[in-house]
């Protein structure tokens, strides 16, 4: 195969030097197919007959070796069965396949080449004989079909059942933390503004975050307030923070410098 990174040139010339010759098509039951899967590469998988007397159709019988049998020797199937022969005269069928070649010359390492291996001129289909071992055999499946797929057993143990996770943790975590915020108790209206305007003597500007977490209280009941007291800026260079009214302003000059020198430490979003 093309080792990483190099492509495999595909000739696109079909190979037609076996157009001509004829070939057979044979269908197979499936536990023969299984069978010849399993087999090795070496061995005899079966043996072909083919009988014609004159005025009759050709007889065609497959007889499968004692090394495909003995695959799977639990596994009991016919040895002989019968081929019934058509003709294909309305269909124009083919047998194609690919390869792929190295070549020394060529620089690039690989070549695909595609090839008609002949003409299908024959349909074939194996059938077994109804004798005692098909018919054992066709037993045994139905019995195996007639099976629920799901029996009822009675355990000794307990039984562990890992499931996948329905819920993840940081959804339950979120989902907690939104429920105690919202089973934040209001306190009294007063004792709000009071912490709000200790807050606003440290610094001119908060935004609702830092407010929530000082004040403890429900964001929708804090913003009540904030709006009797507070302005809310919405304009650079401090958008989307929230200050004291004028009336309610009583900043030193010296105190209003050192405040605007602090302010770009602090977060200027607002979850408003």
């Amino acid at each position: 195969m093309a080792k990483e990174g190099e492509t495999i040139r595909v000739d696109k010339e079909l190979d037609l030097s076996n157009a001509g010759r004829g070939v057979w098509l044979v269908k197979v039951p499936k536990y023969i197919a299984n069978k010849w899967e399993k087999a090795p590469g070496n061995i005899e998988v079966g043996k072909l007959k083919i009988s014609k007397q004159v005025g009759q159709k050709a007889q065609v019988s497959l007889t499968l070796s004692d090394a495909v049998i003995n695959i799977d020797p639990a596994e009991e199937i016919p040895r002989d069965h019968r081929l019934d022969v058509s003709v294909v005269t309305k269909q124009t069928l083919g047998v194609f396949s690919h390869a792929i070649t190295t070549t020394r010359d060529d620089p690039v390492p690989e070549c695909e080449k595609q090839y008609m291996e002949g003409r299908i001129v024959q349909k074939l289909e194996c059938r077994p004989y109804a004798d005692n071992c098909y018919m054992k055999m066709k037993l045994e499946s139905i019995r195996k079909a007639s099976q629920p797929a799901r029996q009822v057993k009675s355990l000794e143990k307990i039984v562990h059942n890992y499931k996948p996770v329905s819920d993840h943790k940081h959804n339950i975590e979120d989902r907690e933390r939104k429920k105690a915020e919202g089973k934040k108790s209001r306190d009294d209206k007063n004792a709000v503004l009071d912490m709000l305007f200790h807050a606003f003597e440290k610094h001119q500007y908060y935004n609702i975050k830092d407010l929530v977490r000082i004040t403890r209280q429900p964001i929708s009941y804090l913003k009540e307030i904030l709006k009797e007291v507070c302005d809310y800026n919405m304009k650079n260079p401090h958008k989307n923070m929230w200050e004291l009214k004028k009336e309610y302003r009583h900043y030193k000059e010296d105190d209003k410098k050192d405040d605007d020198a602090t302010k770009d430490t602090m977060s200027d979003s607002d979850s408003d």
